[in-house]
């Protein structure tokens, strides 16, 4: 029998690449959708574009929305990205690299591609526990968009059902490493840093970083990410 579509929101970070493996041990046909969203760089999503090769997934959009219209974060304006967070201070706050509505207008997409496609799962690697404090990552936003999906939708008016996965949603970073490692990632593939340099290191210093470093740290493995020559 054909394998059910699922559409997976890819960004080619740490979590979305944990994702998409996971959509795919579930059996999943996987369309993976990225965005070129006006974001600092573009280092995402040639990782995205690894892990698309590296997994094996068939069909991979990338949608141009230019957020730096609207600015108000400071991955898409020109507020500098917040460094060296105590690790007590990470998710405390909303930090300035939070993208207003972000994953709400991302959501809309994979909506709208979901239907299309007849798929009635999306997959987001939205996490809430070891996370930078984004009211878009918390389980009740995701519960509350995937009624909305079912509301708006031919599918969910006509006796379908939309479901908004969110497998990573309670887990730890260090879970996170420990899951995909078990699902045959390689980490190295996939890019974390808000503000890395012009090489492609990552900064170490950003929350992202910190949050990444922090997981593997407790996994006992070694990052397998670059970092800049002066954290080495």
């Amino acid at each position: 029998m054909p394998q059910s579509k699922a559409v997976v929101l890819l960004s080619g970070g740490m979590d979305s690449t944990t994702t998409a493996a996971i959509a795919q041990s579930r059996g999943f046909d996987v369309h993976a959708l990225s965005f070129r969203y006006g974001q600092r760089h573009a280092l995402e999503l040639e990782a995205a574009r690894r892990v698309v090769e590296r997994l094996g997934i068939r069909r991979h959009v990338t949608l141009d929305i230019d957020l730096r219209a609207f600015g108000g974060s400071a991955l898409t304006g020109d507020t500098p990205v917040p460094k060296d967070t105590p690790a007590e201070r990470i998710g405390q706050d909303i930090p300035a690299t939070y993208v207003p509505a972000r994953n709400t207008i991302f959501l809309s997409f994979a909506l709208s591609w979901a239907e299309v496609l007849g798929a009635g799962d999306i997959f987001i690697g939205a996490n809430a526990l070891d996370y930078s404090g984004y009211p878009d990552c918390r389980p009740e936003y995701i519960s509350a968009f995937e009624r909305m999906a079912n509301l708006a939708t031919r599918a969910g008016v006509e006796g379908g059902r939309v479901i908004i996965h969110a497998p990573l949603i309670a887990l730890s970073k260090r879970d996170i490493v420990l899951q995909g490692l078990a699902l045959g990632l390689d980490f190295e593939l996939t890019s974390t840093c808000y503000d890395p340099a012009p090489d492609g290191a990552a900064c170490g210093r950003c929350d992202a970083c910190l949050l990444r470093l922090k997981g593997f740290r407790e996994a006992g493995i070694a990052d397998p990410a670059r970092y800049q020559a002066a954290l080495a």
